[in-house]
């Protein structure tokens, strides 16, 4: 499958499955919700190289919150940037509260036309 040019992919994160919808690039990009995967090292990694395949360049991201530190730290390593947006920021309806793959599409498209505040994230680890 030949690479496109770029895609955006948002997780909507929970303890144990990670919601997750890929918008291609520009603000006309389709959104569209890939489906759920396991909030796991191994899944989130062939996740990852499968788009990594299809995708000339990826940019993740996810709503700040206690189930996205490792998620962030293992998409960076895997090479590829990944944006954490502050919840205040991220665009949504009180209607997607109880609807992850509505979350998950909001937040790809709101990355395509910037319209999300990222936030500060802590690499360094304490002694």
């Amino acid at each position: 499958m030949g690479n496109l040019s770029e895609a955006f992919v948002a997780f909507d994160t929970s303890k144990l499955r990670n919601s997750v919808a890929v918008a291609d690039a520009g603000r006309v990009g389709e959104v569209r919700f890939f489906g759920e995967i396991g909030n796991t090292a191994v899944a989130t990694e062939k996740f990852v190289r499968k788009l990594a395949a299809k995708y000339g360049r990826l940019t993740f991201c996810y709503e700040a919150g206690p189930t996205g530190y490792g998620l962030y730290r293992q998409i960076k390593a895997l090479g590829h940037e990944c944006l954490v947006a502050a919840p205040s920021s991220a665009v949504s309806t009180s209607s997607d509260k109880v609807q992850p793959c509505r979350a998950a599409s909001h937040l790809s498209s709101a990355i395509t036309v910037s319209l999300m505040l990222n936030v500060a994230f802590m690499t360094r680890t304490l002694a």
